[in-house]
């Protein structure tokens, strides 16, 4: 319903037609629907819809990349989506520096691939921390050497696994690193007037702060475009089962390897008696000969048992479970 205009607001239209102040016709001019000029050149095959459904499923690996990625570096990794454009790849690729970081990722079972740009400051950043050292970048870039590129490779490899679960609602991808540029020249995967839609990743590795942009070519995902809508992508989303969902964590904690230890005894001795220890010296412990044992499990006293053998093998019986609080 269109705005109510009051007596005082009729009085003044009114008013201003009869004096000549407003055109009637100005006023039927301003109601006409506005003409956009389409560009031919840069068609618009990704939607807003499309993008944000990019952005949910990018978003997702980010928290995917903040959790996996300290387990190799040691340090730090907070990743969040910094924007989501659709551009012709010519563009992407004339914007590119040498050297680069272009990951080129067959994006099965869709027909096509991505790339993964990782920035230059990112890069060294991983390999320095791979090799020791603090995480700095370099002050100039330079060329990557052989050893340097098996890392990062290695890096791209962890990353590009990750893209796995949250592309599950869409399709189940089975992404395979096909290999690893530095020239951009070299990774002409695409027509240069084809579309493609960019998701960028702010990347922040300890103080180093770099851009991770990953490529989707519309050729590449358009068997799959009537999904990328956040109605599809929320109605797929499948609930698991409380108990279902205990039994698969309870099934990855078996398979856990923990240390068991057990104790024989302990005791206190000298500086002096130790360095002077010969073999046949005896060693007096705190326990008695016929004494259960303590057994550990991790650092928590978990089973008493008795001493043996097993198959010529040192062994021990558990003859009680210390529960929890005893």
């Amino acid at each position: 319903m269109g705005e109510v205009l009051s007596q005082s607001e009729i009085d003044n239209l009114l008013a201003a037609l009869s004096s000549g102040e407003l055109d009637a016709d100005d006023m039927n001019d301003a109601n006409d629907k506005q003409v956009k000029n389409y560009d031919f050149k840069r068609p618009t095959k990704f939607s807003k819809e499309h993008l944000r459904t990019l952005e949910i499923i990018y978003e997702h690996y980010g928290r995917l990349l903040s959790t996996s990625l300290p387990v190799y570096l040691r340090k730090n990794v907070q990743v969040s989506v910094a924007s989501s454009e659709t551009v012709i790849f010519s563009e992407f690729s004339n914007a590119l520096s040498n050297p680069v970081i272009l990951g080129i990722v067959n994006f099965q079972p869709l027909g096509g691939t991505i790339l993964i740009e990782l920035a230059a400051q990112l890069g060294f950043a991983m390999i320095d921390r791979m090799l020791g050292g603090a995480g700095d970048p370099l002050e100039k870039n330079r060329d990557y050497t052989e050893i340097e590129m098996t890392i990062i490779e290695k890096m791209m490899v962890v990353c590009m696994q990750l893209m796995r679960e949250p592309w599950k609602n869409v399709v189940d991808i089975n992404p395979m690193m096909e290999r690893i540029e530095t020239n951009s020249q070299f990774a002409q995967i695409i027509a240069p007037n084809d579309m493609i839609a960019i998701i960028t990743l702010n990347v922040k590795i300890g103080e180093v702060e770099g851009f991770m942009n990953i490529c989707l070519p519309f050729f590449t995902l358009e068997s799959v475009m009537d999904k990328l809508n956040t109605k599809f992508w929320y109605a797929n989303m499948q609930e698991q089962n409380e108990e279902d969902f205990e039994e698969y964590i309870g099934a990855l904690i078996k398979r856990v390897d923990v240390p068991v230890k057990a104790v024989l005894g302990k005791t206190n001795i000298s500086v002096t008696d130790f360095v002077n220890l010969q073999i046949g010296d005896i060693i007096r412990l705190d326990t008695e000969v016929e004494q259960d044992l303590k057994v550990y499990v991790g650092n928590i006293k978990k089973f008493t048992a008795l001493p043996g053998t097993s198959k010529d093998r040192n062994a021990v019986r558990v003859t009680s479970v210390i529960r929890e609080g005893e």
